[in-house]
Formats: structure tokens, C-alpha cells, sequence
């Protein structure tokens, strides 16, 4: 049954030539009987060459995208190639993917739409910043105040989707900070979104794009996106 559901691993990456090898050793390990494909983001460092030297499955994005235009490369290849199921997996380690198949299993067996693997629940592993956490608190309020739906981890980026979601997300992908809006918008087009318990890692190389002092402005953008995409028709 698992073996066909294809089913492909979406890996963006900007600047992860320290981590990348370890990230897609991972999904092999644990995870073998998924694709992956590295959505190479414009890296200034060796992240292009790590891949080719590896053999590893790599789209080699000319400029620099962001999260959302790799990420969306990402389903656009995997509606492209006819798959299943498409999860979007960190290329910096903090992601485990030993969750991967639980939550496709939970995708398939509930007939979801989107799984989205969520920290909060059982609270184990990296529970991110004090300024992070809240702002995670506040997002989960303004989503289950506007769509009714309680997500407890609505920036998490371990998310997987069905061939709905891999259609709409082709078809039209948040540029910055993605995660809450996208969230928003497919909850809006009437999809079903549920999470699994998962344990995220700190961070293996690098830092997060996403720091203390940009932490107020994000959580503006972000807000005025949400709002603006419920008042789309």
C-alpha cells in the first residue's frame, strides 16, 4: 500500500552545505521509501555543488526566491511529476524524518488534505524561543478565530499535502513567511488540516531568517496577509 503512493520530500535550501548531507541521510534512513528534491535557493555558499558532487536530485533556482518561491518550485515539480503526496522538510536538521511515514499514513487513512507536524501537542524536543513560542500563540488564536480550526503549530514548516493541496500550493504560494497564511487560504478553499505530535531539532548550522529584532515586523506582515486573504473571494 505505502510502496504505491508516491510520495516526495520538497527540501529548501539557502546556504546548507553544512547540513544538507545529514538532512537528506535522514529521509534515506528513515524515510527510504520517499523521493526528495533539494530546491537549491540561489546559495552563496557550496550547497549547488554539495548536491551535484552527491548525486543528490536538485532544482538550481537562478536567484534568490525565498522560502515561499523554493518552496512552491518544490510542488510544482511534484504536480508535475504525477505525485501523491508532497511534505516540505527544513533543510537546516531540524526536522525528523521519522515522522514521515505517520504522518502520511495519517493523511491516507483520514483522507486529509494537509498534516502538519506540530511540536505543541506532546511539547518534547526543541520548543523554539520565548519571542517565537508567542508569537506562535497569537498566530493559533487569529486562525481559530477567523477559520474556526485549531492549529497549534501554524508555522511549522514539516507539512505535508495531498494532490488538492499540491495543486493550489503550484498554482499560488505566499512569497515570505508563508507558513500561517497558506494555512489560512486552504482552510478557506474549504480543506481539511489536521497535525501529528512530532519532536523538532535546534537547529544543526546557521540561523534562522527570522530574527528577534524582525520577530514584531513579521508578525505585522503576516497578520495583514491573513486579513487580506480573508477578504478574498
Amino acid at each position: 500500500m505505502e510502496q504505491s503512493i508516491k510520495s516526495l520530500v520538497i527540501i529548501p535550501a539557502y546556504n546548507e552545505e553544512k547540513s544538507i548531507d545529514r538532512v537528506v541521510e535522514d529521509i534515506r534512513n528513515n524515510a527510504p521509501d520517499f523521493d526528495f528534491v533539494v530546491v537549491n535557493d540561489c546559495s552563496r555558499d557550496q550547497t549547488l555543488q554539495v548536491c551535484r558532487i552527491k548525486g543528490y536530485p536538485v532544482l538550481n533556482l537562478p536567484v534568490n526566491l525565498g522560502i515561499g518561491g523554493a518552496v512552491q518550485t518544490g510542488y510544482r515539480y511534484a504536480q508535475k511529476n504525477g505525485y501523491d503526496v508532497a511534505v516540505q522538510f527544513d533543510g537546516d536538521g531540524q526536522h525528523d524524518a521519522g515522522y514521515l511515514r505517520r504522518m502520511r499514513d495519517k493523511l491516507m487513512a483520514e483522507n486529509l488534505d494537509m498534516v502538519i507536524g506540530s511540536r505543541f501537542l506532546e511539547k518534547e524536543g526543541f520548543q523554539s524561543s520565548g519571542i517565537r513560542r508567542f508569537g506562535i500563540r497569537y498566530f493559533t488564536r487569529l486562525i481559530r478565530m477567523l477559520t474556526g480550526t485549531v492549529i497549534t503549530d501554524p508555522t511549522s514548516g514539516m507539512r505535508m499535502a495531498g494532490k488538492r493541496v499540491i495543486a493550489e500550493f503550484a498554482g499560488s504560494y505566499p512569497k515570505d513567511y508563508p507558513e500561517p497564511e497558506s494555512v489560512v487560504h486552504i482552510l478557506r478553499q474549504g480543506c481539511i488540516v489536521d497535525e501529528v505530535p512530532v519532536r523538532m531539532r535546534e537547529r544543526m548550522e546557521g540561523v534562522s531568517s527570522i530574527s528577534p529584532g524582525r520577530s514584531v515586523y513579521y508578525m505585522i506582515k503576516v497578520t495583514l496577509a491573513i486579513l487580506m486573504e480573508m477578504l478574498r473571494k
